[in-house]
């Protein structure tokens, strides 16, 4: 399975708590080398199935492998990388010394982890607080701090849950900037996330999981095209329109208000522009922006789910 060109292979993975499935016959494949986005709202199986994945639980049925590794065994946790989503680094010791002492289990020699270690740190912005207890750390610092520490065994595979959640804009820019960086050297990365925006920008493709069982795999954008009826027209007036009279239009389905714009859901978004060019003449609502949206990965994601909220 190692030569086939896959990284990940999962086949009629099944995970039971009490009459539960949480992860039902659940089947894909990660190619090496790709950045694989793993969705799906909360309670979904997302976190289980990495949990099976990584060794940390064991499956009730079905196969798992990593690089040809059966998962959970001594190869393949050598070959993987883990980012959970909650940091588990000890706040009693510095940032460098964490990152040794993870160096050391993975048995990666003084002199590679002194180089990698201090790359690393210098990469996500932490070189300047190696020395500092992780105690006083701020929840992005620790977050990248994990990110390092399961970098230095130079692994193949990284699992990342949930890496930029409640993160500031800067610590996530940094994350996602190494990731791609690790991923043009080849590295293959398995990310769950609850950031439609995040996976949309650095996945090759995603598979949605829903109440324990996957509804979509494939490439996001292909993912959007395939949801139809959710094109959109985004628009702003010099004064908030009537909620009321924008659902009344021909040819609309649903608005949304977001912000000081209007949302204005339909499946002829040309038709709409022109019907929003007449009632803004009509109304006396002069429109200051405009523009029409293909679906969006969201969009995808909530119709998949079954779980539209517009």
């Amino acid at each position: 399975m190692n030569n086939d060109g896959q990284a990940i292979s999962v086949e009629n993975l099944v995970k039971r708590y009490g009459q539960v499935n949480a992860v039902d016959q659940v089947s894909f494949r990660v190619g090496k080398g790709e950045i694989f986005g793993f969705l799906g709202p909360n309670g979904a199986g997302k976190t289980t199935t990495v949990r099976m994945l990584t060794g940390i639980i064991r499956a009730d049925q079905g196969n798992a492998s990593i690089m040809g590794c059966k998962a959970g065994s001594l190869g393949a946790k050598q070959i993987t990388g883990v980012v959970p989503e909650m940091a588990n680094a000890y706040n009693d010791l510095s940032g460098w010394g964490n990152l040794m002492l993870m160096a050391e289990l993975y048995g990666v020699s003084s002199r590679k982890a002194k180089e990698k270690g201090e790359k690393l740190l210098q990469e996500l912005g932490l070189f300047e607080r190696k020395d500092d207890q992780v105690q006083g750390y701020s929840k992005g610092m620790k977050q990248r701090l994990i990110l390092c520490m399961s970098l230095i065994s130079d692994p193949q595979v990284l699992f990342l849950d949930e890496p930029t959640s409640g993160l500031d804009v800067q610590s996530a820019r940094l994350i996602h900037d190494l990731l791609r960086s690790l991923n043009a050297k080849g590295k293959t990365i398995f990310l769950t996330t609850h950031d439609m925006d995040e996976a949309n920008q650095l996945c090759n493709r995603v598979a949605i999981i829903s109440q324990g069982t996957l509804v979509a795999i494939d490439a996001p954008e292909k993912l959007k095209m395939a949801t139809s009826g959710l094109h959109s027209v985004e628009v702003s007036f010099d004064e908030m329109a009537e909620y009321e009279s924008l659902v009344k239009l021909p040819g609309v389905s649903t608005v949304k208000k977001i912000g000081d714009k209007y949302k204005l859901y339909t499946s002829d978004p040309g038709k709409l522009v022109n019907t929003l060019a007449n009632y803004s003449s009509s109304s006396s609502h002069k429109i200051i922006s405009l523009n029409t949206l293909s679906p969006s990965l969201e969009d995808a994601f909530v119709a998949l789910v079954g779980k539209e909220t517009r």
